[in-house]
């Protein structure tokens, strides 16, 4: 488990050195594959209607909910893999 979690803390440092930023969809993916593979499931009260971006952030972490974290994080680095990092 310890090489997973290196794996992950060494994709969220690779992650910040992309040559190019990905699209919203790819980045609301990272978003919500970290929070999941680092926090678990999502919790704490949604954001308000004109959050737009908070509200997406909140929504694509909650389709996760009940995702193992060492499953949320390997395809957190998969993810991170294919962006070319």
């Amino acid at each position: 488990m310890a090489d997973l979690d290196q794996q992950f803390l060494a994709a969220t440092e690779a992650v910040k050195k992309l040559g190019e930023r990905p699209d919203n969809d790819t980045l609301l993916k990272l978003y919500a594959l970290y929070k999941q593979g680092s926090t678990g499931d999502v919790d704490g009260p949604k954001p308000g209607f004109f959050d737009f971006v908070g509200t997406a952030k909140y929504e694509a972490w909650a389709k996760l909910k009940g995702t193992e974290r060492s499953e949320a994080q390997r395809k957190y680095i998969e993810l991170v893999r294919s962006l070319g990092a």
